[in-house]
């Protein structure tokens, strides 16, 4: 009996398709195990994160390591998770308007040292975060900012990476529209607001995504202006489980555990729009 071409090509799809499979729960495996890990842990003593003999599981769930965590006197988890939504809302918010704003008059608006400008962003995208990180600090200082919501907030609500993807975004936005709210009377200003905001909810979405992950899970800059116990961010309260003299490791991951919550919600909430704006990124002009 022999096998008709139709047929291998049905075997090769089918084992194609397996390979597929088997590769996407590898993949999916990997990618959970930090997870179990972090879960297992928060609910485990220390005797049992460190002992010798492994257990899938603890033995007795430790749910009091939750009250241990947000009672300790020493850290301030609950307000540091308060300054981490509140910074990463607001970095999220500015940045969005000031980098969507500047990424719009570098597409749109006609002048002739638009390039030059463009240029000069896309430069600051080569200059290490070490070369800027002592001036700055100095600044912010100066202000008076240290220890404060404008010193975690203000000076990285600019940046030249995603001032450059929206421009990218908006040099292949339909230029028919802007033209159609200008016939109606409508400046850059209300073509921008009224027109190109309501059509890119997709690609803000995907950059607020990016930028509110990217602002929780800051860590050098806040651990220098936050200077005082109250102004504390999620991830210099996890920092601080970990000194010269001990290590506590069952409230490191129970805080690790509750930290990543948001996240977890941020990117389930607004997955489908995150991948579509990524999509749009490529665009050109």
């Amino acid at each position: 009996m022999t096998t008709t071409p139709s047929g291998r090509r049905g075997r090769g799809h089918t084992l194609s398709s397996t390979g597929l499979y088997l590769g996407a729960g590898i993949a999916a495996f990997l990618f959970l195990v930090p997870f179990y890990l972090i879960v297992r842990n928060a609910l485990s003593t220390d005797a049992e994160i460190t002992g010798e003999e492994w257990r899938f599981f603890p033995t007795d769930i430790q749910w009091g390591n939750v009250t241990e965590l947000f009672d300790d006197p020493t850290v301030p988890f609950a307000q540091s998770l308060w300054n981490s939504t509140v910074v990463g809302v607001l970095h999220t918010v500015g940045t969005l308007l000031v980098c969507s704003l500047a990424g719009y008059g570098l597409a749109r608006i006609p002048y002739r040292h638009a390039n030059k400008i463009f240029y000069a962003v896309l430069v600051t995208l080569m200059v290490p975060t070490a070369v800027t990180f002592v001036p700055s600090f100095v600044l912010v200082s100066s202000l008076g900012w240290v220890s404060s919501l404008r010193g975690l907030v203000i000076p990285g609500l600019f940046s030249g990476f995603t001032c450059f993807l929206f421009r990218q975004y908006f040099l292949g936005f339909p230029k028919e529209l802007e033209e159609a709210a200008r016939v109606d009377g409508l400046g850059y200003w209300g073509a921008y607001w009224r027109i190109v905001v309501p059509n890119s909810l997709n690609f803000f979405a995907a950059i607020a995504t990016i930028t509110f992950i990217s602002g929780w899970n800051a860590f050098l800059w806040p651990l220098v202006i936050g200077q005082d116990e109250q102004a504390w961010t999620v991830q210099v309260a996890l920092s601080s489980y970990m000194t010269n003299q001990t290590v506590n490791f069952h409230l490191i991951f129970m805080a690790t555990a509750i930290s990543i919550l948001p996240l977890v919600f941020v990117f389930l909430f607004l997955q489908r729009w995150l991948v579509q704006g990524i999509a749009q990124t490529g665009i050109k002009g």
